[in-house]
């Protein structure tokens, strides 16, 4: 290894090291000199000694490579403990944090010798963060319910662990259904309903599913509708949850627009006004909610932020509704751009927004693509009033219902005018 590559490489560990020390030494800044066990001179000579390690372990080949790594962590682990046991004696405390802590100082000062710099970098940021949020990280934990952790662990683990997992193909014996598809719709609706709980809890009803329904209009909104239906038929707030489906709905159209300008300019130009037409008109009454009726709700939570079995039904009926109108626009043909873009809109608008535009100009004109892409919104926009009947019940969709009458009209007549 070149001496100006080891250099740098080993004032990345020492960088590491102090950075980890200076939250360390900040931690205990008022005890006195010699009575805390690691400081910022400790812990900047264990990224130090990490860095050594790593770069004579570069050196090495086969198992004494990871003899000279784990020998090394076991002597800064022996060196830290005895002192770590003697505080914590002092201190009638049970934290093991700060011997913790400098093993992974001398780890990442490793990292970073064999050349890892930047993971190494991260993950000393991410070290230190952790290190200096005890006081919010405990307090979030003592306010945290169980079914909240179980909520979380629930989603993490439907992400991380199961959708690697799930088929990512159709399978003709379930009529070409995509399995992964339709777990990634049922982690979309979990996370809709999760991040709407945490939202209403944070800044209340009101305020927080109209935040979390714009943020999540930007995944699907049909998702935030059929969420937030499912919460007002379960006794939710029901002007709020409107207002942050009608949110969704704006912030979607208005994606819908990028989307279409990004794949064919001459599409989207057609497109931009009448849709942000539509957002205006979905967007202004989700800014004004029965604000009486939303604080008589205000502090009603439900048990838990999502339940994975309606989780699952919600995301199986639009897997049907998808499949149904698939199998319905391959009968149809392929010339009947309209009608496909109808049936699909009833679960879809991204499918139509990202496939028609590439067939201008060899096979449709921008115009016949522009309105394709508007039948699939409005479709969608109606299709998403029916789902707020079935499930939220009529209170939930009479609040959906003219505005979305007012987007398919204000909408249209743009793009018949444009």
């Amino acid at each position: 290894m070149e001496h100006d590559a080891v250099l740098h490489r080993l004032g990345i560990a020492l960088a590491i090291g102090l950075l980890v020390g200076a939250e360390r030494h900040w931690r205990e800044r008022d005890a006195v000199a010699g009575h805390r066990t690691a400081g910022v001179r400790t812990f900047g000579t264990l990224g130090l000694l990490g860095g050594v390690a790593g770069i004579l372990a570069a050196e090495l080949t086969g198992a004494a490579q990871g003899l000279v790594l784990a020998g090394t962590m076991l002597a800064a682990l022996g060196a830290v403990l005895p002192f770590a046991l003697r505080e914590a004696a002092a201190d009638n405390s049970f934290s093991a944090t700060t011997t913790v802590a400098a093993v992974a100082t001398v780890a990442l000062g490793a990292l970073a010798a064999i050349g890892e710099t930047a993971a190494a970098g991260a993950a000393a940021v991410a070290l230190t963060a952790i290190l200096a949020s005890r006081e919010a990280l405990h307090g979030l934990l003592a306010r945290i319910t169980w079914a909240e952790m179980r909520s979380a662990i629930l989603l993490l683990s439907m992400t991380l662990v199961a959708l690697p997992l799930v088929p990512d193909a159709p399978i003709a014996t379930l009529g070409g259904v995509n399995p992964a598809q339709v777990w990634r719709l049922a982690i979309v609706l979990a996370a809709v309903s999760f991040a709407g709980y945490l939202a209403m809890r944070l800044v209340g009803a009101e305020r927080g599913l109209l935040l979390a329904g714009a943020a999540a209009g930007l995944v699907s909104s049909t998702a935030v509708t059929l969420s937030n239906g499912r919460a007002a038929r379960a006794g939710g707030p029901v002007p709020a949850l409107a207002s942050g489906a009608l949110a969704a709905g704006a912030v979607s159209c208005l994606r819908t627009a990028a989307l279409a300008l990004a794949v064919s300019p001459a599409v989207g130009g057609q497109l931009w006004l009448p849709l942000c037409g539509a957002a205006l008109a979905l967007g202004l009454p989700a800014l004004l909610p029965d604000r009486r009726a939303a604080q008589g709700h205000a502090a009603t939570l439900p048990e838990n932020p999502f339940e994975l079995l309606a989780v699952l039904k919600l995301a199986l009926l639009l897997a049907a509704v998808a499949l149904v109108a698939r199998l319905s626009a391959e009968r149809l043909g392929a010339e009947a751009v309209l009608v496909v873009a109808a049936l699909t809109g009833l679960a879809d608008v991204d499918a139509v927004t990202l496939s028609v535009p590439q067939l201008v100009p060899a096979s449709l004109t921008a115009a016949v693509a522009a309105t394709a892409i508007g039948v699939a919104v409005a479709t969608n926009i109606v299709a998403k009033a029916g789902y707020a009947l079935v499930i939220g019940g009529a209170r939930y969709a009479l609040r959906l219902a003219l505005p979305s009458a007012a987007a398919l009209a204000l909408g249209g007549a743009l793009l018949l005018l444009w």
